[in-house]
């Protein structure tokens, strides 16, 4: 069975940071694809992070931009978001999503085909 979990959601402060893991199981997570994608109250889901399943390459939406960093680790199987500097505006479900695709529109959320269930990311005063 195909499968996504994330972890690592929580409460933090603002100017805090997490650390998001994304772990697959029954398949490799080697030449996918993968991003975060964060909905929050209210809004629209969009894309926070993404890294390509050919190249490493990245993408980072406006708003994250030298704060958020995305990672692979391919022994564990896992992907990484790391968090700085967080905003009360960063509060949001968190989801991790995969994809077999190795082109150039991997920060297109309609790529993706598997997701998780999403953990909770709360920024409060």
């Amino acid at each position: 069975q195909l499968q996504l979990v994330e972890s690592g959601g929580g409460l933090v402060l603002p100017g805090g940071s997490l650390t998001l893991s994304c772990a697959a199981s029954g398949f490799s997570l080697d030449y996918y694809a993968v991003g975060w994608f964060r909905r929050a109250p209210g809004k629209e889901r969009e894309g926070v992070a993404c890294i390509s399943g050919s190249d490493g390459s990245t993408y980072y939406a406006d708003s994250v931009k030298g704060r958020f960093t995305i990672s692979r680790d391919n022994d564990k199987n896992t992907v990484y978001l790391r968090m700085n500097s967080l905003k009360p505006e960063d509060t949001a479900v968190y989801y991790c999503a995969a994809a077999d695709y190795s082109g150039s529109y991997y920060y297109y959320e309609g790529v993706y085909d598997y997701w998780g269930r999403g953990t909770q990311v709360t920024v409060y005063d």
